[in-house]
């Protein structure tokens, strides 16, 4: 890498292609089938997004018939970010060089250009590829040697001889280079009518550039044919775990003379109220954070200082409605929202069916998936001197299945 120049790399995806090995045109192009539930591509942008490392953005290449699969499946992605697309051109060639053009105004130092039907890479073989480029190589290619004994076959399908298979490598994606380098010799291939290269590396030698080889990863496959998906899916759904999270939630609150108090979201007569900052229901707080500690989203506190004026006297399901909004940004769905409130005083039972109804209606779910509990604290402590009101609350959501 050039002295004084940065390291910010963009991903190409290509994902423009028809698919028509991979089954009847009626079952969709490969990169959009669903393997382990959700869509190939699906995967493959995930991959990219929990690496973290693509700085300018990720661009996806698709066909102009697709967008509607393409919004699908990165709705499966959590946190997709700076995922773009752009349409493709009827040769591969012709598709990596317009997405190349859509990642320039992003000034990439870099770019990974990468086949939307290899979702099986991983974090450590992009950090290999990156090594070389920081080393200063502009055309870095993962490739794995070849292990298979290769006979040549005549016109007859005879074999004509056995290739010898030393120095023989086999190419994977991503390959990656220096931007402006590969974007240059892709568009001098264009201009001169060289439309045949069935990768980048291709291009790169073309141009005069040495490229590098590093390890490839044998997982990282390219699924060709409809028995490649169906591998595929049965690899992954034999291997799925489900991503399920629980989190926790605690808050106190001081009672003093008032006329009632907010819990769970219901007013209560009494001759008590809670003090805080907003209007201290200590239930929806404690709820709150719960739902927050399931993506690790901080607290309430982060999210709504008590020093912010404009939350004095603030209703708390605008608190849990937030973070139920987070869990979701996150891919999360909602599955359970339990809360046990410790008082002496005023009786809970009397109003936990409204209480369950505000959890509820506030989050967005079933009824049958919000409990409220109440007890004392046996005249013990701060609560059992009625001098407060405490709620432990515990969140459970589903972020789908682990990768």
């Amino acid at each position: 890498m050039t002295a004084g120049k940065s390291f910010n790399p963009g991903i190409v995806v290509v994902a423009a292609g028809r698919g028509e090995r991979a089954g009847t045109p009626e079952e969709g192009p490969k990169q959009y089938r669903p393997i382990g539930g959700i869509p190939v591509i699906s995967h493959t942008l995930s991959g990219f997004v929990e690496w973290g490392g693509a700085t300018a953005g990720i661009v996806v290449v698709i066909h102009p018939d697709d967008e509607a699969l393409f919004r699908d499946a990165v709705s499966h992605v959590r946190k997709p970010g700076d995922i773009r697309f752009v349409h493709g051109g009827t040769t591969r060639q012709q598709s990596v060089l317009n997405g190349l053009r859509a990642l320039e105004p992003q000034a990439p130092s870099h770019v990974l250009i990468h086949d939307a039907v290899r979702p099986f890479f991983d974090a450590a073989l992009i950090e290999r590829i990156c090594t070389a480029l920081k080393a200063g190589d502009n055309a870095v290619l993962p490739a794995i040697a070849v292990s298979d004994t290769l006979k040549q076959a005549d016109a007859r399908h005879m074999v004509a001889g056995t290739v010898p298979r030393t120095g023989l490598f086999a190419a994977q994606t991503p390959q990656a280079f220096d931007f402006g380098t590969i974007y240059a010799a892709h568009k001098n291939a264009a201009e001169e009518g060289r439309l045949d290269f069935t990768d980048d590396a291709g291009i790169a030698e073309w141009a005069g550039l040495g490229v590098r080889l590093v390890d490839g990863l044998a997982d990282n496959v390219k699924l060709t044919f409809r028995r490649d998906i169906a591998m595929a899916d049965e690899k992954l759904s034999r291997n799925l775990v489900a991503d399920i999270r629980t989190g926790n939630g605690y808050d106190v609150h001081k009672l003093v003379p008032g006329d009632g108090v907010t819990l769970c979201g219901v007013r209560i007569p009494h001759d008590m109220t809670l003090s805080g900052h907003s209007d201290a229901d200590v239930a929806f707080h404690a709820l709150t954070d719960a739902l927050l500690a399931t993506c690790g989203e901080g607290d309430i506190g982060d999210h709504f200082p008590p020093s912010d004026p404009q939350w004095k006297g603030a209703a708390s399901d605008i608190f849990l409605a937030h973070a139920a909004k987070i869990v979701r940004a996150h891919g999360g769905v909602i599955l359970n929202a339990d809360v046990s409130l410790i008082a002496e005083a005023p009786k809970i039972g009397p109003h936990r069916q409204a209480m369950r109804r505000a959890i509820a209606d506030c989050l967005g779910i079933d009824l049958t998936r919000c409990s409220v509990k109440a007890t004392t604290n046996e005249t013990i402590g701060f609560v059992g001197r009625k001098e407060g009101i405490a709620a432990i609350a515990t969140a459970s959501v589903s972020y789908g299945n682990m990768r």
